[in-house]
């Protein structure tokens, strides 16, 4: 056998090899890796609820044990009546939106935490919107996985962008709905005064973000306004197999 056709078979083989092994190392690790992702998936729940500091850091351990004391998943349908798992064998995917709520050491809703899936500038933007139990006010915001230009439209991760959500409305002065919007810079220089509560502020030369985040959170609070609806009267319809203290039309105390 010549050198050229040894040399051949000697790169097919190790190229053989290295397959082998990285498919190996891929599928031994893909536990692992959903783990991870379902760990900072609950983290950013918790962040835009302020159940823990973004600054500090958890162990999967801490966040799982917050989570599961805290948050219970539950999905709502397209009258805002909200279903557990149990009740959603009968009924199709796409009339049910799932929904997490936070719960109160009195076992009252504080508040409830929808999705975030929403277009961006170069890929889908993923986090998670908090509401406070009022149905109006913007608790918290998160984004846990985007494809936005790192110091422009990226800023959308980090602290500073996220706070500017707190205490806004998703409600007009006369209680109308109209979302939340991402001002092209600095909303109080451009946003009339009675508008303002509807508006964060923008990011510098990111307005292409912001217009897209804009239209997304509008579409994805349009859909679950059926049960923002509930909750800004304060009667939360359920349909349970277990019977819960804020279920069944029954007023919150």
């Amino acid at each position: 056998m010549s050198d050229r056709i040894k040399s051949i078979v000697f790169a097919f083989a190790l190229c053989i090899v290295c397959s082998v092994l990285l498919t190996t190392a891929s599928t031994m690790l893909q536990p692992s890796q959903a783990k991870n992702i379902q760990t900072d998936r609950k983290k950013n729940i918790l962040m835009a609820i302020s159940l823990i500091d973004a600054n500090r850091k958890y162990t999967a351990a801490e966040i799982d044990r917050l989570y599961k004391e805290n948050i219970y998943k539950y999905f709502v349908d397209q009258n805002g009546t909200i279903i557990d798992q149990t009740a959603t064998r009968d009924m199709a995917k796409d009339e049910l939106l799932p929904i997490y709520l936070a719960m109160d050491k009195n076992n009252k809703i504080r508040s409830y935490i929808i999705p975030v899936e929403s277009r961006g500038l170069w890929g889908k933007i993923y986090g998670y919107l908090a509401l406070q139990n009022d149905g109006t006010t913007i608790a918290g915001f998160t984004v846990y996985k985007h494809s936005e230009t790192p110091g422009l439209g990226g800023e959308i991760e980090t602290r500073w962008f996220q706070k500017n959500f707190v205490g806004k409305k998703i409600v007009s002065q006369n209680n109308n709905f109209v979302s939340i919007s991402i001002a092209k810079g600095r909303a109080s220089d451009i946003v009339p005064s009675e508008k303002l509560p509807n508006y964060v502020d923008g990011i510098s030369g990111a307005t292409l973000t912001g217009q897209y985040l804009t239209k997304g959170l509008q579409k994805i609070l349009s859909e679950y306004e059926p049960a923002s609806v509930r909750f800004r009267q304060n009667v939360i319809q359920c349909r349970m197999q277990t019977e819960l203290p804020w279920c069944d039309n029954e007023k919150q105390k």
